[in-house]
C-alpha cells in the first residue's frame, strides 16, 4: 500500500528555509562525522564514483553534494525531484550553473515527468526519511527505475536502525528522529534493503560506513 501524500510530507516538512541554511554546518558538518560515524567527504566519494552526465537527485536537501562532485561533463543534465518546495529552490538556486529541471513529486507515487530518463540516480539520506516498512517504502525504486535508461545506475545511502553498529548518541539522536516523524526507519535493517535492491536491479553493491548504507544498483 502507498504511503498518502500527508504521509510522505511529513519526514520533508522540517525542512524550511531557515533548517536549510544551517543543514550543512549541523547534519554534514557535525552529525554525519560524530553521530552517524559516516563521513560526509565518504558520501561525496560515492557521488563522484556513481554521477553520469545525464543525473537526477532525488530528496536533494540542499544540493551540497550536486554543488561539490565531479561531473563527468562541464556542462551535465541535472534534474532535481522532491517533495519539498523549499528544498528545491535552494538547491537549484545553489547549482544554478547547470541550469536543473526540477521536479515536485512524491516519489512513492508513480511518477510522470515530460522528459528524457536518466543514466544515474541519486537519492541520499532519503529512504530513512520515507514513512512505512522497507518493504512498503521500496515501491520508489519501482518509481525512479521507471526514469531510469537501460543500464543506468541507482545509488545513495541510508541510515538502519538493524546491520550496523549505534553508538549511544546515535541511538538518542535516531530515536528522538523517529518521534518526531523526521525519520521513519525503526524497522529498517541490512536484509530488507539489500532485498529490496535485488528484487529490482542487478549489480547490487551495499558497504556500511558507521550507520550508514551506502549502495549502487544498475538496472
Amino acid at each position: 500500500m502507498s504511503a498518502s501524500p500527508g504521509e510522505a510530507a511529513a519526514g520533508h516538512a522540517i525542512y524550511t528555509k531557515r533548517v536549510l541554511g544551517i543543514y550543512d554546518v549541523l547534519v554534514l558538518g557535525l552529525s554525519n562525522r560524530l553521530i552517524w560515524k559516516c563521513p560526509t567527504p565518504r558520501l561525496l566519494d560515492h557521488y563522484n564514483r556513481h554521477v553520469t552526465a545525464n543525473h537526477l537527485d532525488v530528496g536533494v536537501g540542499t544540493g551540497y553534494f550536486l554543488d561539490r562532485c565531479r561531473f563527468p561533463s562541464i556542462a551535465p543534465r541535472v534534474g532535481l525531484m522532491d517533495l519539498n518546495q523549499n528544498a528545491l529552490d535552494f538547491a537549484s538556486h545553489r547549482i544554478a550553473r547547470y541550469k536543473p529541471e526540477t521536479y515536485l513529486r512524491n516519489v512513492l507515487e508513480p511518477i510522470s515527468i515530460d522528459a528524457r530518463r536518466f543514466d544515474s540516480v541519486g537519492i541520499n539520506y532519503l529512504i530513512h526519511c520515507l514513512p512505512g516498512g522497507m518493504e512498503s517504502k521500496a515501491v520508489c525504486f519501482d518509481h525512479l527505475k521507471a526514469l531510469m535508461n537501460e543500464n543506468a545506475v541507482l545509488f545513495g545511502s541510508t541510515l538502519l536502525q538493524a546491520g550496523v553498529a549505534h553508538n549511544w548518541p546515535a541511538r538518542r539522536l535516531m530515536d528522538f528522529y523517529n518521534g518526531k516523524g523526521i525519520f521513519s526507519n525503526r524497522n529498517d535493517d541490512l536484509a530488507g534493503l539489500r532485498h529490496a535492491l535485488d528484487q529490482r536491479f542487478r549489480s547490487v553493491s551495499i558497504e556500511i560506513v558507521g550507520c550508514a548504507a551506502l549502495f549502487s544498483a544498475r538496472v
